[in-house]
C-alpha cells in the first residue's frame, strides 16, 4: 500500500494473469521486467508501450515520438513500416516511447527546419537525477546533506560528486550510465527523423551533462539557419501546439518553471549579427513529457486496433 498524491493506492504483483482484458499495457518499471513480460502481454491481446527502453532492438518494435513526428511535413499517422503484418504486430503492436529529451529536441528542430531551413544544430542537455529513479534522487539528496555537514558523500549510484557540480561523465563504477543515455537520445532523435515518408531532421551534435537537480530537463541549443532570419520568425516557427515561447520580458524557462507543465518552454535569442545563428533555451518536465509521449503512442496504437467484431 502506498500514496499517490493524497489518495491511498495499491501496488499489485505482476504476473501473467495481470494482462487479462487489457487493451494497452504501459511498461514503466525495470527493463528486465519489460523483457520478461511483454510477450505475455501481447499474447493476452494488449498493445504495448515500453517506457523502459527494454524492447529496443526487438524485431518489429519501433521508437515513436508522435509530437515530433507531427512536426515533420508528412504528419504523424501510424507508420506500419517495420511491423510484421503477417504476425501478431497488426493486432497487438509494441512500440518504445522515445526518450523525452529526444522528443523535445526533435520537436524544436523539425519546426525551425520546416519554416526556415536549418544548416547545423548543436545541443547541450542537462540531465536530472529523476531520470534514473529513486535511488539516484536519494543519493543526490544525501550528497547535498553530507556536503553541507562537511562529511564524505555517497557515490554508489553516480561514482562522482553530483551535488553542487556539473559533469559530462561519471565514474567507472557508476550505476547511472550517462554515456548510454547520451547515445540513446542521439539514436532516438535520429530514428524519429528517419521514418519512410517523413521529412528528415537536421543532424544533431549532442553533449549531455549530469546536473545537480532532481527534476526537469533544460537544454541550450545552437541553431544555424541556411539564410538570415529574425528572432521573431524563429519564435513564430516554434509557437504552436506543445511549445510555449517565453518572451524576453518574462523570466527565462527553467526546470522549476517547467514543473508540472505539459508544454516545452522555449526562449529564443540572437546568436550573431548576421541573423543566421540563434540560441534556443528549452525547459520541460521530464516525467510529464515522458507520460504525455507514452499516451500519444497509445493513441497511435489505438488506431491500429480493430473496431467492432473481426470478420
Amino acid at each position: 500500500m502506498t500514496v499517490a498524491g493524497d489518495e491511498a493506492t495499491f501496488i499489485q504483483k505482476l504476473d501473467a494473469d495481470s494482462f487479462a482484458g487489457m487493451d494497452f499495457v504501459f511498461f514503466a518499471g525495470a527493463p528486465e521486467l519489460t523483457r520478461q513480460y511483454w510477450k505475455k502481454a501481447r499474447k493476452a491481446g494488449a498493445s504495448i508501450v515500453d517506457m523502459t527502453y527494454g524492447l529496443e532492438g526487438e524485431s518489429g518494435v519501433m521508437v515513436r515520438g508522435p509530437w515530433a513526428l507531427d512536426a515533420l511535413a508528412a504528419g504523424a499517422g501510424p507508420d506500419l513500416a517495420g511491423l510484421d503484418l503477417a504476425g501478431p504486430d497488426l493486432m497487438t503492436p509494441a512500440v518504445v516511447a522515445a526518450h523525452p529529451a529526444a522528443v523535445m529536441l526533435a520537436l524544436v528542430a523539425a519546426r525551425v527546419d520546416a519554416a526556415l531551413g536549418v544548416r547545423a544544430l548543436a545541443a547541450t542537455v542537462f540531465e536530472p537525477a529523476s531520470e534514473h529513479g529513486h535511488a539516484a534522487m536519494d543519493e543526490l539528496h544525501q550528497q547535498t546533506v553530507s556536503l553541507l555537514s562537511f562529511q564524505s558523500v555517497p557515490r554508489e549510484q553516480f561514482d562522482a560528486q553530483i551535488a553542487f557540480n556539473l559533469v559530462p561523465a561519471l565514474g567507472d563504477a557508476a550505476k547511472v550510465k550517462l554515456g548510454a543515455v547520451k547515445d540513446r537520445i542521439s539514436r532516438h532523435y535520429a530514428l524519429l527523423g528517419a521514418l519512410p515518408g517523413k521529412a528528415r531532421l537536421p543532424e544533431l551534435a549532442l553533449e549531455l551533462v549530469q546536473a545537480p537537480v532532481f527534476h526537469g530537463y533544460v537544454a541550450s541549443v545552437l541553431v544555424e539557419l541556411k539564410q538570415a532570419a529574425t528572432a521573431e520568425q524563429v519564435e513564430a516557427a516554434l509557437q504552436r501546439e506543445h511549445v510555449d515561447v517565453v518572451g524576453a520580458e518574462s523570466d527565462p524557462p527553467s526546470n522549476l518553471s517547467a514543473a508540472g507543465q505539459g508544454d516545452v518552454l522555449v526562449r529564443v535569442s540572437q546568436g550573431d549579427g548576421e541573423g543566421k545563428r540563434f540560441w534556443v533555451w528549452l525547459a520541460a518536465d521530464n516525467l510529464k513529457l515522458a507520460a504525455l509521449n507514452a499516451t500519444e503512442c497509445a493513441n497511435e496504437l489505438r488506431r491500429l486496433r480493430p473496431l467492432g467484431p473481426v470478420q
